[in-house]
Formats: C-alpha cells, sequence, structure tokens
C-alpha cells in the first residue's frame, strides 16, 4: 500500500503539483486530429492536466492550444468564430491567432491588442493526433517520435476513450496482464479447438486464451529499461510449457501490451483532471508479420462475445457507472466472467467503480502486482526527483525500437528477447517493411 502522502502526489496533477510538473515535461495528446479536421472548422474543448483550453485550425492549417477564457471578460472561447487565422470571441469581437496573440479588437475606439497575449502551448500532429508540451519552454524537449513521424497516412489509427477516473488507476489496468484470466473470460473459449500451437514458438490468437483461461496464477518478471520497464505474465500451458506475454512501459504514460509475435501499437493515459482520463490507442509502425504468426486476432474467434473498440476517432460510450455497465447477470452464469458484454467496459467497470482517485492507503498488493507497484515506485521517484533537481527519465531515446511481444519459450529461452531489435522475428518484419517502402517508392 501507498502512503496518504504518496498517494496525493501519484495522482494529483494540477498545475504546481509534483506530478503535474513532471508531466508537463512531455509532450502529451491533447486531442485527435479528427476532432479538428478542417481550417476554419469548429474549435474542440481540451481540458488537460487540470488545464481549460481551445483547440482550432485556422485559415492555413496551422493548430492553436490556446486557454480556453478570453482575457476581456472570461467568455468561453470554444464558441468563438474560427475565421481568417485565428479564432475571434462572439462576446466584443476579440481574436487570437495560434500563438495566443490578440489581433483585433473590433469593438474598441482604440485597439491595444498588441498588449494582449493569452496562453498557448506548442504542439505537434503526428500519427493522427494532435500532441502538446505544457512544460517550461527553456525545458522543452524536441517530440519523441514512437514512429509516427514516417507513419504512411493510410497505416494511421488513432482511437480516443473517456475514463472516469484517474489516469493511475487507468495505467494500472494496463499494467496488469493477470487480470485477463478474470475479468475477459468467457465459456467460449473451452470450445477453441487445439490447433497444434501448444508447442515452443508462436500459438495461434485463439490458443493464447486458452492458456490466459488455464492457468490464472501468472508469475510476473520485471526488467528495467531505460524507457521505464518490460514486464512478462508467465503463465503453464496445458501442455506443461511456459507462455509469456511482454508488455512494455515508457515513461511516463504509455504501454506496448502483448501481442503475437510482436506489438507496437501503443496506449497513451493523459490526465484531464484529477478525477478523469483520456486513453489514446494509435498506431506506430504499418502492420509487419509476414508469416502470419499467430494466424487472426483472438477476438475474430467465432464465439467470441464482446465488442471491441472502433479502428479510430472518439468513443462514444454505452457502457457507464449509471447504467450498471449494462451488466447482464444470466450471461455472468453462463457466457462470461463479468456478464459486461464490452471489453473495454469490463476493464472500465474495474477501475472507475474504485473511485474518482482510489485511497491505496487500503489496498492490499499481492504477487501479481509485480508491475503496478514498479510503475508507482519510479513515477513517485521521478516527481521527487524533479523537484530536487534531477531530469526527469526517458526524455530522449530510440522510442521505435519498444516493442511488446508474446510466445511459448522454449526451454532455457529468455522472454526479455522477444520484441527487441535481436528478436529474429522484428529482423524479419523489419526487412519486411524496409523492401515495401522500396516498392512504393520504384512505384511512384
Amino acid at each position: 500500500m501507498l502512503s496518504r502522502e504518496d498517494n496525493e502526489i501519484l495522482t494529483r496533477v494540477g498545475p504546481g503539483t509534483p506530478m503535474g510538473s513532471l508531466l508537463r515535461r512531455y509532450w502529451m495528446p491533447a486531442c485527435l486530429s479528427a476532432e479538428i479536421p478542417e481550417p476554419d472548422g469548429p474549435p474542440v474543448r481540451v481540458r488537460l492536466l487540470g488545464e481549460n483550453l481551445v483547440a482550432f485550425r485556422d485559415s492555413a492549417g496551422a493548430i492553436g492550444l490556446i486557454e480556453e477564457e478570453c482575457p476581456h471578460r472570461g467568455a468561453s472561447l470554444f464558441f468563438g468564430r474560427n475565421e481568417e487565422c485565428g479564432l475571434r470571441c462572439t462576446y466584443h469581437g476579440w481574436k487570437f491567432d495560434v500563438t495566443g496573440q490578440c489581433t483585433d479588437q473590433r469593438s474598441e475606439l482604440h485597439s491595444f491588442a498588441h498588449k494582449i497575449k493569452i496562453t498557448s502551448y506548442p504542439v505537434h500532429e503526428s500519427g493522427g493526433i494532435v500532441w502538446a508540451y505544457l512544460g517550461p519552454a527553456a525545458s522543452m524537449t524536441p517530440f519523441r517520435d514512437f514512429g509516427t513521424g514516417t507513419l504512411p497516412a493510410a497505416s494511421v489509427t488513432a482511437v480516443k476513450e473517456v475514463v472516469r477516473c484517474n489516469w493511475v488507476q487507468s495505467m494500472d489496468g494496463d499494467l496488469d496482464t493477470a487480470h485477463i484470466s478474470n475479468l475477459h473470460q468467457f465459456d467460449a473459449i473451452d470450445d477453441v479447438p487445439d490447433d497444434g500451437t501448444d508447442r515452443p514458438g508462436y500459438p495461434s490468437g485463439y490458443m493464447s486464451m486458452k492458456f490466459w483461461r488455464h492457468d490464472p496464477r501468472a508469475a510476473i518478471e520485471v526488467q528495467d529499461e531505460w524507457h521505464g520497464f518490460r514486464y512478462a505474465g508467465i503463465r503453464v500451458t496445458p501442455n506443461g510449457y511456459r507462455h509469456a506475454r511482454v508488455t512494455a512501459y515508457i515513461f511516463p504514460a504509455s504501454t506496448i501490451i502483448a501481442q503475437i509475435p510482436f506489438s507496437t501499437r501503443q496506449i497513451f493515459v493523459v490526465p484531464v483532471d484529477d478525477y478523469h482520463t483520456h486513453r489514446y490507442s494509435f498506431a506506430v509502425t504499418p502492420p509487419a508479420n509476414p508469416r502470419g504468426l499467430g494466424g487472426p486476432p483472438f477476438f475474430t474467434f467465432e464465439k467470441y462475445p464482446f465488442e471491441m473498440l472502433p479502428p479510430g476517432g472518439v468513443v462514444e460510450r454505452k457502457y457507464t457507472p449509471e447504467n450498471d455497465y449494462l451488466i447482464d447477470r444470466v450471461a455472468q452464469k453462463g457466457i462470461s466472467y463479468s456478464g459486461i458484454a464490452d471489453f473495454r467496459s469490463q476493464d472500465m467497470m474495474a477501475t472507475e467503480s474504485a473511485g474518482p482517485i482510489y485511497d491505496r492507503t487500503r489496498e492490499h498488493l499481492g504477487s501479481t502486482d509485480v508491475a503496478v507497484i514498479r510503475l508507482h515506485r519510479m513515477l513517485l521517484r521521478a516527481a521527487k526527483g524533479l523537484a530536487s533537481g534531477e531530469e526527469p527519465p526517458a526524455l530522449r531515446g530510440d522510442f521505435r525500437a519498444i516493442r511488446g511481444a508474446e510466445k511459448v519459450l522454449a526451454e532455457g529461452e529468455d522472454w526479455r528477447a522477444l520484441g527487441t531489435d535481436e528478436d529474429p522475428v522484428v529482423a524479419e518484419a523489419l526487412l519486411s517493411l524496409e523492401a515495401a517502402g522500396e516498392a512504393g517508392e520504384a512505384a511512384h
């Protein structure tokens, strides 16, 4: 368990808080590109780290992220007119460009627009997401490119979810491989036929589900890395082999969850404020699995009972705390472990039902919580370190080389090599991407 003081440090993200100061040193998703798709289109509200902002795309296509309140008399600029390279307040016509500079005061006899400038933050558009830097200008580091900088337009996908609890609770769920043996279980997994992949190598996605169900007592092993850590959930398969699901944590709020044969799709958890979270999921590389290892995704199984996330956009929530996530008690007895028919809503039930900010002085952690404990310790150490003048971790590095992975291990095989540049399957995939890129250039 954590002390009350440490739980406060961990969860409070507003301006001037230790964790808020730490998170502001990193580029964070502010909104989807799809939320402001066209020049002079409607602006969108952005609440980020407890600050109320507005994002808009001006006449030239440049993106502005500025404070929501008009400095004249506080009207919301969300209701403004996006026109002629600026956002104009509809109360008295004050207009602001993407830098926050007031450029016009149409109702003033003697304009003093040049003296008025509101808060604006640097932005960077990449991978279908508008990223923002909210920290001190002198400390701003280059955008951390996870791979989206060279991602072909056809491969860009980004999803945004609204989670109604503190950001650390959402992170905890993403770094908890043990819960898939319970929360996401369904009875029809027993009907998955044995396809012969319960052996050293890459199992099918369908057989992987059987492994989760067979062994609910995953052994958790953690390896510290420059970017945070990687950890493996190791289960014993029905045939007695060790099955490893490897997930990567990237400081401060990203995960790459295990997938066969390896994974790059990233999840970035963004604190809206102390009580709400946005969870972004986005592609960073084109699909690359030339041998089709793992076969179809597990959720394509013909008897798979759960709804899954859409491929892109802001997710409209159908399953909420107010309707008890539409839990079906009959289904809970004979179809699924949770009785909730949507995969991600099962996760949200577990994290949101603990309250807006869970009181971690009351928790009792066990062997399955090793990665969660490591996350909390790293975040607290970094927040306290920054307050003492230390540089935050993982501001720079080769973020494209971070991956998750999944495999049935051979005797003596080390899970730590899975998904790394030394992994032959990764090398094979990178060569296929390189060849595809050269073929595309030749075609043009």
